[in-house]
């Protein structure tokens, strides 16, 4: 099936194989195959334009005990943001050493569990403040350093390469060229790692019923279709995530919709990469609903990942980062609906 790939993580290929064939209008109340959450934090600090973030004082990576937290909770899934000026710090040069050294780090702690390690550019198709596409960077450059980053973590089937963090106000088509290109780069290397492509428009599930999405992404290329699409949906007024505000308790599901449908007539899967809320009942049905959803139509959906969790939070409202040892409001959210794959619960602490 296109769009649909042979899924090889150690722990969830036979039950994938046993859910295939279950019809996208039967509700199920299992979990989706891959449950996580987003452990941010490579990709934090200020944006100097010409001049690299420094690590330690404008971000770290996620620590080990974050993952064993949220495995013990029964996560499998983690996304790994992390800034592209700061993995290559010139255009066409080839990774950082100590850079690369770090997010292999990261990574480990994931995948030497078992578990999916989802790498994420979270660049918003830019590097330096200058658009992909717009000139200054071009699909090669972007295909270049793709291909330096698969030949790093192609031996390991549990890590996905999550093209782009959600590309914005550039043509469609420049970043379709260059969603291509990098795919191309990736199996030019060998790599045969699954890939989560996004669409434009801040990657938004929703833009899929009003923009130019729904047919410009038709035109993903993968020699070994092995690659769903990535999209990203909030239940605030505009989906932003930016606000404490839930329209209502459907809005998810409503939001998903148009994402569903098409991926469905056009036999492609899908990967929610980050939705969140703060803590509150209306959020709580919100989540469930739509959670619910996803797991009805599993003919469609992988599964998801929570924005956010990871070291440098705070008190930000959507964040599920233990605080004090305590879990936060939003995990109970979750817990229905996450995989049963667990480990022994560990504290978080730092490394």
């Amino acid at each position: 099936m296109k769009g649909m790939p042979p899924l090889r993580t150690t722990f969830t290929i036979m039950m994938i194989t046993a859910l295939g064939a279950l019809g996208a209008a039967q509700t199920i109340s299992k979990p989706l195959a891959f449950t996580g959450v987003n452990l941010a934090g490579a990709e934090f600090g200020p944006h100097r334009p010409g001049e690299a973030p420094i690590f330690g004082q404008d971000y770290e990576y996620p620590h080990e005990n974050e993952v064993l937290y949220f495995a013990s909770k029964g996560m499998n899934v983690f996304r790994i943001p992390f800034r592209w000026e700061a993995m290559q710090r010139k255009m066409g040069g080839e990774l950082v050493p100590e850079e690369l050294a770090r997010l292999r780090k990261a990574v480990a702690a994931v995948t030497d569990k078992g578990l999916v390690a989802i790498l994420d550019p979270h660049n918003y198709a830019r590097y330096d403040g200058k658009v992909l596409g717009g000139g200054d960077i071009g699909a090669k450059d972007f295909a270049f350093f793709w291909s330096r980053l698969a030949k790093e973590f192609k031996a390991d089937s549990n890590v996905w390469f999550g093209l782009m963090n959600e590309p914005h106000d550039l043509p469609s088509k420049d970043w379709l060229d260059a969603a291509n290109a990098a795919i191309a780069a990736i199996r030019a290397a060998g790599a045969k790692n699954l890939i989560l492509v996004p669409g434009n428009h801040w990657s938004g599930a929703h833009s899929w019923g009003w923009s130019d999405n729904a047919t410009v992404m038709l035109e993903v290329r993968d020699p070994i279709e092995r690659y769903a699409f990535d999209v990203h949906q909030y239940l605030d007024k505009d989906s932003s995530g930016t606000s404490k505000e839930i329209v209502s308790p459907t809005i998810g599901v409503e939001r998903l919709r148009a994402m569903t449908d098409w991926c469905r007539k056009h036999k492609r899967r899908a990967f929610l990469g980050e939705f969140g809320t703060s803590a509150s009942e209306e959020a709580r049905v919100a989540v469930q609903n739509m959670l619910r959803s996803m797991e009805a139509n599993r003919d469609v959906w992988l599964g998801f990942a929570w924005w956010a969790a990871g070291p440098r939070w705070g008190d930000y409202m959507y964040s599920i980062e233990p605080k004090n040892l305590i879990d936060r409001p939003q995990l109970e959210y979750l817990r229905p609906h996450l995989q049963r794959t667990r480990m022994s619960p560990l504290p978080i602490a730092k490394d």
